[in-house]
């Protein structure tokens, strides 16, 4: 029980780290990197002391104080550390420390750089009152927490009108997400009496006839997930994403890989108490990951940014999260959430090193032969790409393998399974050819750019080595990640499979057949890639152009809503409301000026007003003296 005592201070470091690397830095700004990552580093301290202290099966829960107590709502400010807040926190503040460190070179050029470090750290601090929220209201603070810092950090380059842009675009599309999770908060306390996930949990568990709770708690989960969708980048909410690579490229490796779009799947598996009830939303979230994995894979392939490659990567790789968990495998979604972790960070730090090593080019085809200049960047690069492309013995496999196991048996989907399975294995084709064509235009062949890029510091590679070897051997702990997990997420009869060495080889040719494929077309034999485009004009441009979402959305949401915000303003705001008022005012001032000129200060003329209302009164009193007399 030793370890309890630090649950408060694995929130509480990250959040002094941003204030004092913020106060320290505006005299010091090469102090502010090291002052936040020490933040960082000794939250993972923090975790891992509580980690190690935790019995097994048990759950580590600290009231800080009352929050408020109104009326039937009760909400207390604390945290609950079980085995699922256990591996959440880790996997975020050890990434999150790797990107700290890397961050300091990264930005060592930057002037504002005190002001990245203390965003990174309250970003940090935000995420961890997410994963340590015991209620819903506090989860929800963390939400929102890493809504603003993601915009802050997005749009951290704002002098750049386009980078400001994608930061509120991020800021604007999760606000619509987060609409639809206060609903759900509003619908669960309203049919609860309390928002608390523990009492939520055993208030099911003892309902008599479940059946008939079905309806509210399908609303409640549709609800959590439209707000999911938001966070998590998912259809049809997924379009801040791409455009959040505006921000610095360790940003991208922070919020995309590890920490602000699993927050969706992390709530899921959460609340897992209320999906596995609602078997309308469960089939709502298979068939929306299934088709966001597709869709942004499609997408990657056309692209020639290198982030955005990635970024695409990032959304159809949740989507084979939201395929678990909408199979009831919520502990494999959260195996492939930590293995992601590893090799996406991997993957986004190495590009940062390219754009930093080629003076902040990004287009791959003004890149190329990189791998003699930058060794270890390319081979942390294809550790990253092998793992994510599900090679066996390499972590991604074990995870992937896994998910399209359990999403071969989704007992929610029904007639469509066999299709939605077939899609999604296809998906897991598409990975691989076009993270080995990224790779590929960027470090094979020529050197096709005008400068002359070198390997990056000690501070930017060491990072990049350690996520490299996390995400080569981190699967071979998958049976015990599952043995761990399930002592807090249920595991619905899905079961870590173990295999021969050679039976996952088996499995992997599919996958590196894909790799060969995009290897010989994008090295030798990439005339061919020009005449597919050539011949398929319209296919192409769909692809490179992202099927024009932005700009349906911009003509059917944007524009219709911008020209409502108008009519609003200039006819009801202004015309209506600041015409009332406006009206107001101009009536007393009129009445004011016609009363002004009685109100002379001369005697005489009161004496004249006071005998002129005399002859009044006089007149009109006769008068009614006679009509009624």
């Amino acid at each position: 029980m030793e370890g309890m005592s630090y649950i408060a201070f694995i929130p509480l470091f990250p959040l002094l780290g941003a204030l004092i690397s913020y106060l320290v830095g505006l005299r010091f700004r090469w102090v502010s990197g090291w002052i936040a990552s020490l933040a960082s580093c000794l939250s993972f301290w923090a975790v891992y002391c509580v980690y190690s202290s935790l019995p097994e099966g048990e759950i580590f829960k600290v009231n800080l104080f009352t929050w408020m107590d109104v009326g039937g709502l009760k909400a207390n400010f604390s945290f609950a550390f079980d085995a699922l807040s256990a591996v959440m926190c880790l996997v975020v503040t050890g990434v999150g420390s790797l990107i700290h460190i890397y961050s300091i070179s990264y930005m060592a050029q930057d002037k504002s750089k005190h002001r990245y470090f203390a965003y990174l750290n309250l970003f940090l601090f935000s995420m961890l009152l997410l994963v340590l929220g015991a209620n819903f209201l506090v989860l929800f603070i963390g939400w929102e927490g890493v809504g603003l810092c993601s915009y802050l950090l997005i749009g951290f380059w704002f002098e750049n009108l386009e980078f400001a842009k994608a930061g509120r675009k991020a800021f604007i599309v999760n606000r619509i997400g987060d609409a639809g999770f206060l609903l759900a908060i509003f619908l669960a306390f309203y049919t609860f009496n309390t928002i608390d996930f523990s009492e939520i949990s055993a208030k099911i568990a003892n309902y008599k006839d479940i059946s008939l709770y079905v309806p509210v708690l399908t609303a409640i989960a549709l609800c959590l997930f439209v707000g999911a969708t938001g966070k998590s980048a998912q259809i049809p909410l997924y379009v801040w994403l791409p455009d959040a690579m505006a921000g610095p490229t360790p940003v991208s490796a922070l919020i995309h890989a590890a920490t602000m779009v699993t927050a969706g799947v992390y709530m899921m598996a959460r609340t897992n108490f209320i999906f596995d009830h609602a078997p309308v939303a469960m089939a709502t979230v298979s068939a929306i990951g299934c088709l966001t994995a597709l869709l942004a894979a499609t997408i990657a392939i056309a692209q020639y940014d290198i982030k955005k490659v990635l970024a695409y990567s990032t959304v159809s790789q949740l989507g084979f999260m939201f395929m678990a968990a909408g199979a009831g495998a919520y502990w494999v979604a959260i195996f492939h959430l930590v293995t992601h972790a590893f090799f996406k960070a991997c993957l986004f730090l190495c590009s940062g090193s390219v754009i930093h090593a080629c003076h902040h080019e990004q287009d791959m085809r003004k890149m190329g032969g990189l791998a003699s200049k930058m060794p270890i960047t390319f081979a942390t690069y294809l550790v990253a790409t092998f793992a994510i492309s599900g090679i066996a013995p390499l972590s991604g496999y074990y995870s992937k393998h896994a998910i399209l196991s359990a999403f071969g048996k989704n007992p929610y989907t029904g007639a469509w399974a066999s299709f939605l399975g077939s899609v999604a294995s296809f998906t897991a084709l598409l990975t691989a050819f076009y993270m080995t064509r990224s790779l590929c235009l960027t470090f094979l062949g020529r050197y096709r750019g005008h400068h002359h890029p070198h390997e990056s510091p000690i501070l930017m590679t060491l990072p990049l080595v350690v996520l490299a070897g996390s995400a080569a051997v981190a699967g071979f702990w998958g049976g015990e990640l599952y043995e761990y997990l399930t002592e807090a997420i249920p595991s619905n009869g899905y079961h870590f499979h173990y295999e021969m060495l050679g039976e996952a080889f088996g499995h992997s040719l599919p996958s590196l057949g894909a790799i060969v494929l995009a290897f010989v077309l994008y090295t030798r034999l990439d005339f061919i890639v020009a005449a597919v485009a050539r011949t398929l004009p319209a296919i192409t441009s769909a692809l490179r152009n992202k099927y024009y979402i932005d700009e349906i959305y911009g003509r059917f949401v944007v524009e219709p809503l911008k020209g409502l915000s108008y009519y609003l303003w200039r006819g009801v705001d202004q015309m209506v409301i600041d015409g009332a008022v406006n009206g107001t005012a101009t009536v007393a001032g009129l009445t004011a000026e016609m009363l002004r000129a009685v109100q002379n200060g001369r005697i005489l003329s009161y004496a004249m007003i006071m005998a002129f209302g005399v002859v009044l009164v006089l007149i009109f009193g006769g008068l009614f003296g006679w009509a009624f007399g």
